[in-house]
């Protein structure tokens, strides 16, 4: 079969109140050659202990279904979310979250797993759900008005498929989240932008299908069921491209989820949509004197305009060193003013040599070392937040970008304004409609 298009043409459009953004290529992984094994950890390990977290479960498993996945109690590692006490600083949230979420030969789902578990974090894990079905089985996949098997991404091998549930497996036992990054990656004007909120649901549907049926549709009986129901499981999403968000927000809403992160935003705490989803989108961070969204693919597309092979030695090392700062300077500027959540979208990709990895890597490693900070998911961040007073929340939402509270955290909600902010003027503060995002 021929391998298909991945990546689409870069397209001019608005994204979010007045927030231009181009959108772009598709960022998912593709299979690399051979099936080289990887060294994953033992699906019962335990994540690195966490203050309040809970224990690993002793529940036997009970198959769902074709026993592809299976209800194995409430999953390990989880924390308990506190109230925050008026007049102590906020924790610093960093999210780290992945796109397509497969494990290649390059063994990348297993190295951030390692590194999760040595920073004491989780992170959230969007899966595709045709990365469950080898391409012998792509035909399997319905997409919503396109033939049986069509897809923008390409279909892994069996090998990568049989690493990707496991390690998918092993990470919820681990205690990182599962999403969704649905399934064909369609991006541009006849794609998931297009899309009905019947296209939406239908979409849905069949990630639902794939991983909670993948032992039917591959025959593969030997690998472990995946150690949770899915539809109980999946509480939030990221779109391919950041695009057609609009009609997905009400069929998620309609589904019971309870954030998405398809948007992008200004570097401020996460609030509800007009339907009543957590807005938890990636913002802009500082790239020397500009703003750029905070995921590995945006920076490529800033250093060699999306290239994936550009770049000399001497390039690239500048390029890693560049995307490091920026992710630190967005974490300072949360750190040392609103506490604002970082959150970091990536893809287990190679690009440029595997710079954006790395950058990622010894970014986490840094921000892991200051007091306060918690790597969290998406669904632990939104535990946390519904945890807290209305009004101390309503008074973090209120910070602007880069700011502490007036006065310090000690006013923080003790009452009208104490919890505001003097506006930014400085770069670090600038409005996000001033500033030039890419998407993937």
């Amino acid at each position: 079969m021929p391998q298909l298009s991945r990546r689409g043409l870069l397209r001019v459009g608005a994204l979010g109140a007045g927030l231009a953004a181009v959108s772009a290529m598709s960022g998912c992984a593709t299979p690399l050659a051979g099936g080289v094994p990887i060294d994953v950890r033992d699906p019962g390990s335990p994540a690195t202990s966490r203050d309040g977290a809970s224990p690993p479960s002793s529940a036997a498993p009970e198959p769902i279904g074709d026993g592809s996945t299976a209800r194995t109690g409430p999953q390990p590692h989880q924390p308990t979310p506190a109230r925050l006490d008026i007049g102590t600083v906020p924790p610093q949230f960093v999210v780290v979250s992945w796109d397509g979420a497969a494990e290649l030969p390059s063994g990348l789902l297993s190295r951030f797993r390692r590194v999760a578990q040595e920073v004491g974090g989780a992170m959230t894990l969007f899966l595709s759900g045709i990365y469950v079905i080898p391409e012998a089985h792509q035909k399997a996949y319905r997409p919503p008005r396109r033939p049986a098997g069509t897809s923008d991404i390409s279909f892994l091998t069996e090998a990568s498929v049989r690493r990707t549930i496991v390690g998918i497996g092993e990470a919820w036992r681990e205690g990182h989240e599962i999403g969704t990054h649905f399934n064909g990656h369609f991006c541009g004007p006849r794609g998931v932008a297009a899309f009905s909120e019947a296209d939406w649901r239908a979409e849905i549907d069949e990630a639902y299908r794939l991983v909670s049926t993948w032992r039917s549709i591959t025959g593969m009986t030997d690998l472990p069921a995946l150690p949770f129901d899915y539809r109980a499981e999946l509480v939030g999403s990221r779109t391919p491209c950041l695009e057609g968000r609009r009609r997905l927000l009400p069929v998620a809403k309609e589904m019971g989820w309870r954030y998405d992160s398809s948007g992008t935003r200004r570097q401020t705490w996460p609030d509800r949509d007009e339907h009543g989803l957590w807005d938890v989108s990636m913002a802009t961070i500082p790239l020397g004197h500009r703003e750029v969204l905070s995921m590995d693919y945006n920076f490529m597309v800033q250093f060699c305009k999306g290239n994936p092979s550009a770049g000399t030695a001497a390039e690239r090392a500048t390029w890693r060193a560049r995307t490091r700062d920026a992710l630190l300077a967005g974490f300072d500027r949360a750190y040392a003013g609103n506490r604002a959540p970082l959150i970091l979208g990536n893809h287990f990709e190679q690009w440029n040599g595997g710079i954006y990895m790395d950058a990622v890597e010894d970014a986490i490693r840094e921000m892991a070392a200051k007091p306060g900070v918690r790597f969290v998911s998406f669904r632990q961040l939104i535990d946390w937040l519904e945890a807290q007073d209305s009004a101390t929340l309503a008074a973090l939402q209120r910070l602007d970008v880069g700011r502490a509270p007036r006065g310090g955290w000690a006013g923080l909600g003790a009452g009208p304004g104490a919890g505001s902010a003097t506006a930014p003027s400085d770069q670090a503060g600038r409005s996000a409609s001033k500033s030039t995002t890419t998407s993937s």
